[in-house]
């Protein structure tokens, strides 16, 4: 028995209408048809919720009373699971290579394009401005979308040392060659609690935005 036949059965033994489950459920009728006619596979939180609303277990609604799992809709969970994880590996990658990017750019900038007059502005716009407005906002998004889990607190410290770094391979290498390397600067370490701190803000307000959401979906 395929999962449409069986989530349609459950329904229908608890005496609820399509139309009530999908409003319980917060989708159109026409999402809960074609879910009992096959034509679509609901997604694990959907299966869930119909568990919790026909009063039945999760798992005598997956396999039935002949205690055979439903091979496909297992399959097409599988096969989810996978693409989300994918998903969000891409998304990861191209959050740390934006921000790479942007901090690439800033050293191009500052090697091909700025003179000692300029110094100034340059470390205004990219310095106090542009990397700690990157690291703000890829860290809301990496604390929104909880992108490498708990291991995403680690991430200050790396958006911490890549703000030091700027400076560092910038006006510290610039001096180091005026005086010949006669001195060897060495790195402003407070730069990396500026660097952090724009990210511990950007990741907490996205992740208690992501906390709220999650707990708006639940109701």
């Amino acid at each position: 028995m395929d999962i449409g036949t069986k989530i349609k059965n459950a329904r229908i033994d608890a005496q609820l209408t399509q139309e009530q489950v999908a409003e319980a459920l917060g989708v159109s009728r026409q999402t809960m048809s074609n879910w009992e006619n096959g034509k679509t596979y609901p997604d694990i939180v959907s299966v869930i919720k119909m568990s919790d609303l026909y009063a039945i277990s999760l798992d005598h609604l997956l396999k039935g009373k002949e205690e055979v799992p439903v091979t496909n809709y297992i399959d097409y969970l599988e096969e989810s699971t996978n693409t989300v994880k994918s998903q969000g590996r891409l998304s990861q990658t191209i959050l740390l290579a934006t921000y790479l990017g942007i901090w690439a750019f800033a050293l191009i900038v500052f090697w091909f394009f700025i003179s000692g007059a300029d110094a100034m502005g340059y470390s205004l716009v990219f310095l106090w401005i542009l990397l700690p407005v990157a690291t703000f906002v890829i860290s809301l998004v990496i604390g929104k979308n909880d992108h490498f889990g708990k291991q995403k607190w680690l991430m200050p410290f790396a958006f911490g040392v890549m703000h030091m770094l700027a400076e560092y391979a910038t006006f510290s290498v610039r001096n180091m060659i005026a005086i010949g390397f006669a001195r060897i600067n060495m790195p402003h370490l407070e730069l990396v609690l500026i660097g952090a701190f724009f990210s511990v803000v950007g990741m907490g307000i996205g992740s208690l935005a992501g906390h709220i959401k999650s707990a708006d979906k639940k109701q």
